[in-house]
């Protein structure tokens, strides 16, 4: 044991080049992540609900340390399949191999450096992910609540969207000065069978959305004739119930801890839906098989790497890629089929390590054996 943690010159070398191109490769991967996901739903929100920039700068922040979770896997992928293909390229495994070192020995730094950061992605995914995933959402319902009207703003219109695309409520705002609206006029579409309009002199945000004063509510059917009229003292228009309950309905347990999840596992709690437990327990074991997927990267990845000497080019990248993109088509197929109970949580959530795993220590052992 005490040999193992004991570093050469030679560990040293390999884990400052490994370190080098990890960094790197968070760096990429969490801007693509960003850039083809979090972002993109980030400009629908502002669109389509009126969230200020700073709310929704707040919120990529909030998301960050889900997304860096994702990527230290990816990121230990590339940083292995890069250096060892470089090492091999350079023929400094072929000048180690002549003085007697083995590929087990060459890769003993790049493991302890995976496990390291399996550990460090499952420390992660435990204290900080599931408080800023629970934040990111608050803060994301407040925004879309409040509508974060400017102050002063005069003679302005919101839509408020149904589903991104249709048309659920249409405010018209004569002006907003210290959170009290003057002469508001709403055009409510939600019921398909009739149409609402409100008219209120007065009016102020409050937590639950909008609160008007002394309000005339006139309902009129799909042919145009006025079905009702009424007066109101006191109505409040709540935004955040439709928005609350699409947060429910995304909710795959990504706000909750290993701990809060194990109540979960048993299958005779039935206060929940069946889909919404089946993400849970897929979830509480996903806690367990992502950072195993680090050192399931690093197997598959180190032989992979490792090419002929007749080959004059680095193939590390592209190796990357193909592993990660076989990662998540796996990953996707598996969890589809544990959210349904057509397999197993277990199996769902570690099925890709299983296959990779298996396919990494072949293709290591016949390295280790040649080499």
């Amino acid at each position: 044991m005490k040999s193992l943690f004991k570093f050469t010159i030679l560990d040293k070398f390999i884990l400052k080049q490994i370190i080098e191109v990890f960094i790197l490769g968070v760096v990429i991967f969490t801007s693509i992540i960003f850039a083809s996901d979090t972002f993109i739903s980030l400009i629908k929100q502002i669109s389509a609900y009126g969230m200020s920039l700073n709310i929704a700068f707040m919120i990529i922040l909030l998301n960050l340390p889900a997304v860096i979770v994702m990527t230290i896997p990816m990121s230990v992928l590339f940083s292995t399949v890069m250096t060892v293909n470089k090492m091999c390229l350079q023929s400094e495994i072929t000048i180690l191999k002549a003085c007697g070192i083995s590929i087990k020995r060459i890769s003993k730094p790049i493991f302890l450096f995976a496990v390291v950061m399996a550990l460090f992605t499952f420390f992660i995914n435990e204290t900080i992910v599931p408080i800023t995933t629970a934040q990111s959402k608050t803060l994301a319902l407040y925004a879309l609540v409040q509508r974060n009207i400017p102050e002063g703003k005069r003679n302005f219109t919101i839509k408020e969207l149904k589903d991104g695309n249709y048309l659920k409520r249409l405010f018209y705002v004569e002006k907003c000065e210290d959170k009290q609206f003057a002469n508001v006029s709403i055009l409510d579409l939600s019921d398909k069978n009739k149409i609402q309009i409100l008219q209120a002199k007065t009016g102020t945000s409050v937590v639950e959305g909008w609160q008007f004063d002394n309000a005339s509510v006139y309902t009129i059917n799909k042919e145009g004739k006025t079905l009702n009229t009424s007066w109101i003292e006191k109505t409040i228009v709540d935004f955040g119930s439709d928005i609350q309950r699409q947060l429910d309905k995304a909710n795959d347990g990504s706000d909750f801890n290993f701990v809060q999840l194990m109540p979960y596992l048993n299958s005779q709690n039935s206060d929940l839906p069946s889909k919404i437990l089946a993400k849970y327990k897929v979830r509480f074991w996903e806690k367990i098989a992502l950072p195993i997927t680090t050192v399931v990267f690093v197997l598959l990845g180190i032989p992979l790497a490792i090419t002929p000497p007749r080959v004059r080019h680095n193939r590390g990248f592209l190796f990357s890629i193909a592993i990660i993109f076989f990662y998540y088509v796996i990953r996707a197929f598996s969890m589809s089929l544990g959210y349904n109970y057509t397999i197993t949580p277990f199996l769902a959530a570690n099925l890709p390590n299983i296959i990779l795993g298996f396919a990494g220590y072949y293709l290591y052992k016949i390295k280790s054996e040649k080499i």
